[in-house]
């Protein structure tokens, strides 16, 4: 199956945006901000419209594998944004999660 250019950029978007719902709501864990549960809130339920999307052009078994993008968008702005500390092992996780994402999406 080929997968048009635009829906490879809205997978990347819907998991880009559950990952920042994470990082919303763990924003509003340490600061108690209402702004950073809103954005959390907001950013899942963005992710959810895509997915919905997505789901009327591209079989589950593409869709929710992809999904699986979040949790290396995760460890990014956990890194980046929140400071935390990603030891090897969590990269050679993300390295298996891409390699994995590109057989089942390409």
């Amino acid at each position: 199956m080929l997968i048009d250019s635009w829906m490879v950029t809205v997978l990347i978007v819907m998991t880009l945006c559950g990952a920042m719902g994470g990082a919303g709501l763990k924003a509003y864990a340490t600061t108690r901000k209402r702004l950073h549960v809103l954005m959390g809130l907001g950013f899942y339920g963005t992710g959810a419209l895509l997915n919905i999307v997505l789901l009327k052009f591209l079989p589950l078994t593409v869709v929710l594998p992809a999904n699986a993008l979040t949790y290396v968008w995760t460890l990014i702005l956990a890194r980046m944004v929140f400071k935390e500390k990603v030891g090897p092992l969590r990269w050679i996780g993300v390295a298996c999660i891409m390699g994995g994402l590109y057989l089942l999406v390409f």
